[in-house]
């Protein structure tokens, strides 16, 4: 079945056809590294990877790019809040690591991973953003002045075909940040001449620094080159940074991104996050309070990307009793059982997986993908007696939540957690505590029992031998 995709660019919900059959290039904005990454940062880095982690399951082959910032004024201005008086050439250097860092634990405390992600800096693109800002000098398309270089947005093919606006609407609203040094209020720079003390590069233009929007242009040309098949970010990127994107790589010549793909923006408790309003929450807040990321995955996926996402503690918590619904059911049907399915699927569950395509084919419509993952674990529940069932279902759900990188079973996301935080392994303590049943040392069982329901795990024993789950 093909994949259909809104497309920002169009406006409509297009079949996606790749350039290169069954191979998708994809680019994604990624993080200007300054500060602690948030959730809002966390949302937009796991719709993308459960877009590229259903991409591979339908068989193509991702080549997948997120771009790093780490040179920027934000970031240029924390090194001298966090570094005063040291050489700026070096210290915003140590903001960009320190902060970068930040940004690989967050995503792996989160269970999105890395492999296979080509990640570029800015900083390393440096000559290649020089040579690209050169042609564009060479084509008539850019204009020096005081110093700086900037792109004429008069020449570009249909400037604001992407956020679908006028000039005149474009330009009434970058009215208040035009310089003196621009010819029109939308024009952008490409090149900054160096400010006294900061991080400069030498080039033909002057000692400087690149513009914002060349290094995505650049970066993506040179990894996916001149057109490639997906781009993606936020909906707040989309005017000026991706038409500016547009305009610069077809004024080089280029056919750049085919498909656009933005996700919508997240908000605590109906307002915009923000230190200044108290909201602000780093994903380490929210695993600090709340242990575990499968409850900020159903978040994001119970609303679609494309819409904005109002995070609150009640939908949390009603994502922990959504989590334990699978959890529960994974306790009774996710043990190693000698037996292997072999046999063909029921047709009910069949029916459930082919809705769960159907779902994700459209859009990548995660919330009714999730309805039906509930909808197989009300299923499974009413057919645990009999096992080619089960088997089946077992092999069904765990597939299902692994694209969304769910980790369902207690083994999974407990040994991440203490990892983590340095925890006991809860699952070598539930095989001690077996252990003490055996030799019945009931007193030793009780009192791992305790220390198990004090890391905030429910133990049930069965006749299939225990099962944990978190606490809600």
């Amino acid at each position: 079945m093909p994949i259909f995709i809104y497309n920002s660019l169009t406006r409509k919900k297009e079949e996606l056809i790749p350039i290169k059959p069954q191979e998708i290039k994809m680019y994604v904005c990624g993080p200007t590294v300054y500060d602690e990454p948030h959730i809002g940062h966390a949302r937009s880095a796991y719709i993308f990877d459960v877009i590229r982690r259903y991409l591979t399951y339908k068989g193509y082959k991702v080549k997948f790019v997120r771009n790093v910032t780490d040179v920027d004024d934000k970031i240029i201005n924390k090194a001298k809040e966090e570094f005063p008086g040291e050489d700026l050439n070096s210290s915003f250097k140590k903001v960009a690591d320190k902060y970068l860092r930040a940004y690989h634990e967050a995503l792996s405390s989160l269970g999105i991973g890395e492999s296979g992600i080509l990640e570029p800096k800015a900083s390393e693109y440096i000559p290649k953003m020089i040579k690209f800002i050169q042609g564009l000098i060479d084509k008539g398309a850019v204009y020096a002045s005081g110093g700086d270089v900037y792109f004429d947005i008069t020449k570009a093919n249909n400037y604001g075909k992407l956020s679908n606006q006028s000039l005149d609407k474009m330009e009434s609203g970058a009215r208040v940040v035009g310089t003196e040094n621009k010819r029109n209020p939308l024009d952008f720079a490409l090149w900054k001449s160096a400010k006294e003390n900061e991080p400069a590069w030498d080039s033909q233009f002057g000692k400087g620094r690149p513009g914002w929007h060349i290094e995505c242009s650049v970066m993506s040309s040179d990894i996916l080159g001149g057109e490639f098949d997906i781009h993606g970010g936020g909906i707040d990127l989309i005017f000026p940074h991706h038409e500016n994107e547009i305009a610069q790589s077809e004024a080089a010549g280029e056919k750049f991104a085919r498909y656009w793909i933005h996700h919508g923006l997240l908000t605590i408790n109906g307002q915009k996050m923000s230190k200044s309003l108290g909201n602000f929450i780093t994903v380490k807040d929210f695993l600090d309070k709340y242990k575990n990321a499968d409850l900020l995955k159903l978040l994001f996926l119970s609303t679609h990307y494309s819409h904005p996402v109002d995070y609150t503690d009640e939908k949390i918590q009603d994502a922990s009793q959504a989590l334990d619904r699978i959890s529960i059911l994974w306790g009774k049907i996710g043990r190693p059982i000698e037996k292997k399915f072999i046999g063909r699927i029921p047709d009910e569950l069949q029916t459930v997986k082919d809705k769960f395509i159907s779902a994700m084919d459209d859009d990548f419509n995660t919330p009714q993908g999730l309805a039906v993952i509930f909808e197989l674990v009300s299923i499974t529940n009413k057919n645990l007696d009999n096992q080619e069932f089960v088997l089946a279902s077992r092999n069904i759900l765990s597939e299902l939540t692994s694209l969304f990188g769910l980790g369902i079973s207690c083994s999974v996301k407990v040994d991440a957690l203490s990892l983590r935080l340095g925890l006991p392994n809860v699952e070598v303590l539930i095989k001690e505590r077996e252990e003490a049943r055996k030799n019945k040392d009931f007193k030793k069982s009780d009192q791992l029992r305790k220390e198990i329901e004090a890391l905030g795990f429910i133990l049930e024993d069965t006749k299939g031998g225990p099962t944990c789950r978190r606490k809600s």
